[in-house]
Formats: structure tokens, sequence, C-alpha cells
């Protein structure tokens, strides 16, 4: 239950940050819709009118009685938190008192609201002081309206070193965006200069949203996960303490950790279909506001650890689309960081980070199938393809047995478990009916990913009798290849012997020409992956049925299905449901036949 309104104690004023709030109309902006979703709004409505330096935001939430106007731009006065212990228990994305307090110092402010229990709504205009000047009734619906004019009036320097209106409106954008999906149950409405801007409609969560603010990106290009984390074993304890910025300790007991289920939402882009030239959209949200976690600069480090999770699946200088959204009891955030709560710190954050990597990696996985009667009739696809083979296309070999090339799979990939080889095309594509449709898998870099996810696990090198002798290496690549771990010794004037490789190269007849690749550059990961490309399966190789589905097999259960480790997409799937599409076959009858 809230409180009312009220000035903090000085002794909890002492312990938060204390700063400039309000710098910009992003700013603005980022405080009025703090305290609408506080209030527990479904719809909010915000009006820009930058030439002008006003702002309005208004909601439909529970509203502000007339006793709590009088005090809602006093300094330090709040109803979110009342004592010291209050700031390990933050609910609200508001608490500090000062954002109305400094927007009456900055600017003409003014307050219309109605709680929901009301008959009637108040005006309230506050003096530079944060103490109402004009007090009137109004007519208002239920809910809230704060119209902010004259942004800076006092203080004219500022204005003039905040960037371009247009630079400022796409700050505010990028504002309301990371709020929208924090919070996909509110209807966003935006206008400027009395015209309508863009809107976001509501949705079940982030996965909803994001094609929204992302207009480039596709439902079908998202893939999101929501799961339950443990809590860390010294968050459970009731005796260990954490401590504040001032040296003051604080209990981490069960009753300030308090009932809230630890969880992880997320949504990405997948690698084969989305992503960015610049790394402008890994974001990260704790408790319903995006901020940055970790001291690292310029990334934070739960950013690094998001984009370190897609490593070799994007191609080259290309960058993730990811949303992480972390859910998580009150006591394991200190917001005390950054004085507009962008920046946190976060209680065991090698745990979450730990976790958040698990969840990316799970969720690059492809999912598993679900039937359906929309699209579960592989009886359709089997007759099109036996169609398709009196054109001599391919050869559908269906009395051949796959049964010994099956093996196990993961358990969280049993949808592609019913993958079954069909044909190979051009000796380049595998083609592999799914129950729902059927998918072209490239067999060479489906074959590239294979190995170098194994080559990831272990990196083994063996004896090569007799050593391969390489010329004229230079002193950095000699170093290379001893960098590689490869033992590496002279054997005469510009002449030296190469006596261990990696295993996949050893038994190769182009071991020396790979191994000079190997010495031109790149870490361990970078030899990893010439070394896997070397080695796959090349496009123009025939391949049988039962080499096809072992291929296919293993492919399956690799980390990271979707790409090869340069990027590019493994498998093309057309569902039967798009078949059916293409040739009408949901087309009436008589219609059809242009009866």
């Amino acid at each position: 239950m809230p409180f009312n309104i009220q000035p903090l104690p000085v002794e909890v004023v002492h312990r938060i940050t204390a700063g400039e709030v309000i710098d910009s109309l992003a700013a603005v902006v980022r405080e009025l819709i703090d305290n609408a979703l506080d209030a527990k709004a479904t719809r909010i409505t915000i009006s820009l009118w930058p030439q002008n330096w006003r702002v309005q935001v208004a909601d439909n939430g529970n509203g502000i009685s007339l006793a709590d106007l009088k005090q809602a731009a006093a300094p330090h006065t709040t109803s979110k938190i009342r004592r010291p212990a209050d700031l390990w228990q933050i609910t609200s994305l508001g608490f500090r008192g000062e954002a109305l307090h400094s927007l009456a110092q900055l600017a003409t402010l003014e307050i219309c609201s109605r709680p929901l229990e009301a008959r009637e709504g108040w005006q309230a205009i506050y003096t530079a002081q944060g103490q109402p000047r004009q007090l009137e009734t109004v007519a208002i619906a239920p809910g809230t309206v704060v119209t902010v004019s004259n942004l800076f009036q006092t203080w004219p320097s500022r204005r003039q070193g905040l960037p371009i209106p247009a630079q400022q409106m796409r700050a505010v954008q990028t504002v309301i965006q990371l709020s929208a999906l924090c919070h996909p149950e509110i209807t966003w409405q935006v206008q400027q200069n009395d015209h309508p801007w863009f809107g976001i409609s509501p949705g079940n969560n982030a996965q909803d949203i994001l094609p929204q603010v992302l207009p480039s990106v596709r439902p079908s290009d998202l893939q999101g996960l929501s799961l339950e984390v443990p809590s860390h074993p010294a968050a459970t304890c009731s005796t260990p303490n954490t401590t504040d910025l001032w040296g003051i300790a604080q209990p981490l007991t069960q009753a300030s950790l308090g009932s809230v289920t630890n969880k992880i939402e997320l949504v990405l882009g997948l690698p084969d279909r989305c992503h960015r030239r610049r790394p402008d959209w890994v974001r990260v949200a704790v408790n319903g506001r995006c901020v940055q976690v970790g001291d690292s600069k310029p990334i934070p480090e739960l950013e690094q650890t998001i984009s370190e999770a897609f490593r070799q699946t994007l191609p080259r200088h290309r960058h993730p689309v990811c949303f992480v959204h972390l859910k998580m009891a009150p006591a394991q955030i200190d917001w005390n960081r950054h004085p507009a709560k962008t920046a946190i710190y976060l209680h065991h954050l090698n745990f979450w980070r730990e976790q958040v990597a698990q969840a990316v990696q799970q969720t690059l996985r492809i999912s598993p199938w679900q039937p359906s009667s929309d699209t579960y009739q592989p009886e359709r696809v089997r007759k099109l393809l036996r169609t398709a083979e009196v054109k001599g296309v391919y050869n559908l070999s269906p009395s051949v047995s796959t049964t010994s090339a099956t093996t196990s799979l993961d358990s969280s990939n049993t949808g592609l478990s019913q993958l079954r080889a069909v044909a190979q095309i051009h000796k380049t594509y595998i083609l592999a009916e799914h129950p729902s449709g059927f998918w072209l898998v490239e067999q060479h870099i489906a074959h590239e990913r294979v190995l170098y996810e194994q080559l990831c696990d272990d990196w083994k090198l063996v004896p090569l009798e007799p050593p391969v002798i390489l010329r004229h290496l230079r002193l950095a690549q000699l170093e290379q290849l001893q960098h590689l771990g490869l033992l590496v010794e002279p054997f005469g004037d510009q002449l030296w012997a190469v006596r261990t490789a990696p295993a996949l190269l050893a038994q190769r007849a182009d071991c020396s020409e790979a191994l000079q690749e190997l010495s031109l550059g790149g870490n361990l990961q970078a030899a990893q992956v010439a070394t896997a490309c070397r080695s796959a399966i090349r496009n123009g190789t025939a391949l049988s049925l039962e080499q096809m589905q072992t291929l296919l097999n293993q492919w399956q259960q690799a980390r990271h299905p979707r790409t090869c480790p340069h990027g590019r997409p493994i498998y093309l799937s057309l569902e039967e449901s798009d078949l059916a599409r293409f040739f009408r076959r949901h087309w009436v009858v008589g219609k059809s036949h242009g009866i």
C-alpha cells in the first residue's frame, strides 16, 4: 500500500544519490513516465512542443488526492519510501522525491489530477519553491495530467548547451520505446506539435513490442524466452550483510528479499535473420527500468556477456538485437549509483551474468516444433516431393532406412529429431522433411558448425609423422603457431618442422597449406574457425542418405545451429502452410474453377 506524499527524513535524504535529475526534454519525459507507471496507468499519452520547451504527460492511473497535490513538488517528498531500510526494498520506479521539485525550479509546473474514487479533480500550479500558488477544481477523467512549460526558462545557458531539437526528439523516442519494452501491457500515444507522432500498442511481452520499436524487424525474426532463476545461495541466507555506499551494513534477510521470484525474460533477433551494423540494441532492464549493469567502459559487463553469447553466430562487423529483462528481489539491487537511476549496482553480478549467458544460449537453439491442425500435413509435402521427382531435380528414396543413422538428441531439441533426410540437391543442399514442411540445409556450413563446436570443446593436437616442413616463415608466423600450441622446431636454413597439428588437419593431404593459413594470424578462436571450415564436407560432394541423416543429427545437437561460425545461415525452411498459400489450396473448389 503506497504512503501519502510526505517529506523524507534527513537521514534518508543523505543516503540518496544527489544530483541533477532534469537535464533535457528526455529526462522530463522519463521522470513523468515513471510516475505514471507507478500510478498503475494502462494508457499514457505524451505531447511535446520542443520549440516551446513544453511537455505534457497524461495517464489513467490512480490519481493524486488534494492533500498530496499540495506536497507533490516540495523538495524530497515522496509516497514511495519512509525510512533508510526502504532503500533496500524499492519496488517503484520513482522514490527520491526530487523530480517534481526540480521541474518546479526549472519550469512552470502544472498538475491536474483526480483519484479513482473522487468525484472531482484538482489543478495545482507551483512556485519555484514547489509550493502550490494556485489550487482550483477542474473537470478531468480519473488520472493525472502533468504539464511542464518553459523548461529551463531560468537557465537559458542550459538550452544553448543541449543538442538540436531533432536529436532531443530521438532521445525522447528512445526513452518511451525502452519503457514500452519494460512494460508491454501499456498503450502509448505520442504527439509532437499537436500532430500524432507515433504509438505503441500493448502486447503480452517484449516480443510483441520490439517489432513496433524496430520496424525493420519482423515478428518471425525474433525468439523469446521466460524462465525462473534459482536464487544465489548467498542471497537466501539470513545472516550475510551487504554494505551500502556509506559503508553501513544492510542485512539481506529473507524478509528484505521478499517473495519475488527471480526471472529472466528475453527476446532476441535470430542471428540468421536479424542483426545490426552498430551495437545499439543490446539492452538490459532490471525490475521495470532499462539500466547499465557493471563498471566496464564503454560497454557495461552484462551487455558484454550478452554480446559474447552471440560469438561466432553473426557475420563480421554485425551486432545482435537482444533485450533482457531481469526481475529479482529489491534487496539485490542498489539504485544509488546514478541520479537518473540509469546505472545500478547488482549484488552477485557474476551469478546473473552466468544465468543470462545460459538463457541466451538456450534461446539460440532451434525451438522444438509443436504440431497444430493448421500446419501438420506431411502427406501433402510427400506428394509434392514425388511430383517434383518426376522432373529429375532430385531422387526420393523412401525405401532406404535411416534408423541406423539416428542418434539420441538433447531433450531441448526434440522437435528437430523429426527431421528426415530425403535427398541431396546439386550435391550441396540436404533436403530434409519436417512435420511442418521441409528444410534445405547447406551441407558444408552445417558440418562446419558441428566441427567448430567440437573444436571449441576439445582443441586436440596430435603428433605429425613425418613432420610437416614449412618454408620462409616470418617471426610473427612462427610465434602465431607457437601461440596456438603447435610444436615448431628449426629444420635448416629458412625451414621449420611442425611436429604437432590439430587432429582434424593431421590426416589431410593439404595439411601444409592449412598450417600455413593458421600462421597468418588470429587468435585460437579464429584458428578453430579456419580448421573447421577447411575440414568440413565440401559442396559438390555426393552424400548417401545415411550420411545426410547422420549430419542432420549431429547438426541438431549444436549449441548454435542457426548459423555457421562466419554468421551465414545454415538452413532455409519452407512451411507446409506457405506451400498451401502459394498453390492456393484453400480456395473454394467452385470458385477455383471459375464458377
